[in-house]
């Protein structure tokens, strides 16, 4: 599947990271992750640290599928509103979802200090009002937010102008966010499970599942095979191949990032993740080296041809989206990339056990919100391996639908 195509930033900054073999031999290993991407890297490195026997394989080079193609933004906030999402799974499921995804910033956090990662950034992350409209939709989302437990502070249109210091009707501000790059984080949670004993194969492509015993057998496009007591699946909007079910609905989406410009521009000194409540939704947080990254303007199909004749418009309108907040800020784009993007009917991912495969779990972060998402089915998948009891892994099950 054509995931992404144009210049990805992160990819174009950091290029090719590091080299892994491509498989040419015959494995046995407890469990074999399928897919090299961020959800991959992260369910690896859990079972890793618990010292559980894993290998990951991929068909690709390590990292290049939709991984490289993040716009990292972490948040806790998922793309049904929490005010929404109570009335499609009840109160308690959906405030849970959102404790799972703040935990789950923080839990990344903990892992990039144990690792060395440097590249991972606290933030605060604005969420304001595309149209006077949705002023009331703000305001009901920060009256169930704040009652929920969360550290978020409503913003008029006065107080954001000052705050911010570009005009919309009204705002949510939250304390709890993050940036990372997704692309340069995969390669170094996988450099430091390889050194506690995970292996890692890319450019080794699955074609054929079958059993011996209690152990399902996977052969390569090559004719080398990998016996595994379990599976992963964590190749996010390609997995759907695997499964029966109509789960996600595939989109486009765009994304520009602009040349280097002056840290003492009002943008860089707020330093604030941005979103809107705009269907689709525009948001743009600044990079390490002085950017900033714009994304959106997504397209309701899955048409690799038809998508990527479209990035060079798109990123001139992203490019006036931002001119529209900041006018006085000289965006540039430089680089601009299109990819593939999934919506689930509620908004939250399929993580678990998926009973037509025997001994299979999959970790599909679908969403806006597919890094912590990962680091969620990373646990979740990791405690049902070992055999014990997860109680958030119903809320994320694929009996839901």
């Amino acid at each position: 599947m054509n995931l992404q195509a144009g210049y990805p930033y992160s990819l174009i900054k950091h290029g090719l990271l590091f080299n892994y073999p491509q498989l040419n031999k015959n494995l046995e290993t407890d469990v074999l992750v399928v897919g090299g991407g961020i959800s991959g890297a992260l369910v690896a490195w859990h079972l890793i640290k618990r010292g559980i026997g894993c290998v990951l394989a991929d068909s690709r080079t390590i990292g290049l599928g939709s991984t490289c193609a993040s716009t990292g933004l972490l948040q806790y906030e998922i793309d049904t509103a929490l005010s929404e999402l109570k009335d499609i799974v009840g109160l308690k499921q959906a405030v849970r979802a959102y404790h799972l995804c703040r935990q789950a910033i923080y839990e990344l956090g903990d892992i990039s200090k144990e690792i060395g990662f440097n590249e991972f950034e606290y933030k605060r992350s604005l969420y304001y009002a595309a149209h006077k409209k949705d002023i009331s939709f703000l305001r009901d989302e920060f009256t169930i937010r704040k009652e929920s437990g969360f550290d978020i502070e409503y913003l008029s249109a006065a107080a954001l102008k000052k705050e911010v210091g570009f005009n919309a009707p009204a705002a949510l501000l939250s304390n709890d966010g993050a940036q990372v790059d997704a692309y340069l984080f995969s390669h170094r949670l996988l450099q430091h499970a390889t050194k506690h004993g995970l292996l890692v194969f890319d450019r080794t492509k699955i074609i054929n599942l079958g059993y011996q015993n209690k152990n399902s057998i996977f052969k390569t496009e090559d004719k080398f095979t990998i016996k595994a007591k379990r599976i992963v699946y964590a190749t996010g909007y390609e997995s759907v191949k695997y499964v029966s079910k109509s789960i996600v609905k595939l989109l486009s989406t765009f994304a520009t990032v602009s040349e280097h410009m002056d840290d003492d521009s009002r943008v860089h000194k707020n330093d604030l993740m941005i979103w809107n409540t705009a269907n689709p939704y525009l948001y743009m947080r600044t990079t390490h080296d002085g950017r900033i990254l714009i994304g959106g303007r997504d397209e309701n199909f899955y048409n690799p041809l038809k998508r990527d004749k479209m990035i060079k418009r798109k990123a001139v309108q992203l490019a006036e989206d931002f001119k529209t907040l900041f006018p006085a800020v000289d965006f540039k784009p430089e680089f601009s990339w299109a990819g593939t993007f999934g919506a689930t009917k509620d908004g939250l991912p399929f993580i678990g056990n998926y009973k037509p495969i025997r001994n299979g779990y999959f970790a599909l972060g679908f969403g806006g919100n597919g890094i912590t998402f990962s680091q969620v089915a990373a646990t979740i998948i990791a405690d049902l391996i070992e055999g014990k009891n997860n109680s958030d892994a119903r809320l994320f099950s694929f009996d839901r639908v």
